[in-house]
């Protein structure tokens, strides 16, 4: 079973989020550790850091409590830790409307955790401005019940159609043998932490 470190420090899930996507070497080492397990000496070869360095960042985000141990390795007579990020939720509206509230915080907090940190990776990387393609685009809008309902199926559709894109992508280069290239898809749909007193949209406005 995998083992979250054991807490240094008393962070908030809020704070621990707050925290990991604070520093540039955390970016890396959370961007890495979205794809797979690393151990700290993979993660400083990968972001090309002092293995002291990255050992300090992976304990302090373990210590924080939204990366885990995956497991544990003896590597040349020294057991070794591999880190992983917590898996994004698929849960449907019914599971996730059924977990106590600090659940729902902590699984929210994970999947802001993993986009935010792949979104400045690759800012930083500079790989979103040399895409003309790139879209970075948000605003807010103030809808009734109703329009909440239908904005959060319209985002379940629209994911649901990047699955068979990527299906359709796949049945494509099996026959081209064309190398893939790996987009970053970010949905996020929740309620503004203030209520606007004006409809953002400059439509609404005429």
């Amino acid at each position: 079973m995998p083992r979250t470190a054991k807490p240094k420090k008393s962070r908030s899930v809020e704070q621990a989020v707050s925290y990991a996507v604070g520093h540039r070497i955390r970016i890396e080492i959370l961007a890495a550790l979205n794809e797979r397990s690393y151990s700290s000496t993979e993660l400083a070869r990968i972001v090309r850091q002092p293995l002291s360095t990255v050992s300090h960042h992976i304990e302090e985000l373990a210590a924080s409590g939204l990366v885990e141990i995956a497991r544990t390795e003896r590597v040349r007579n020294i057991e070794q830790n591999f880190y992983r990020s917590f898996e994004s939720s698929s849960l449907t509206d019914e599971e996730m409307a059924a977990l106590p509230r600090a659940d729902r915080q902590k699984l929210y907090a994970v999947g802001l955790q993993s986009a935010i940190a792949e979104a400045l990776a690759s800012l930083w990387a500079g790989k979103i401005a040399d895409d003309p393609r790139a879209f970075t685009t948000w605003n807010w809008f103030n809808v009734d019940v109703q329009g909440r309902e239908d904005i959060a199926d319209e985002m379940a559709r629209s994911w649901e159609r990047m699955r068979e894109i990527e299906v359709e992508s796949t049945n494509r280069r099996a026959v081209s043998a064309e190398e893939p290239e790996s987009i970053i898809v970010t949905y996020l749909g929740y309620p503004k932490s203030r209520a606007s007193p004006h409809p953002a949209s400059p439509e609404a406005d005429s």
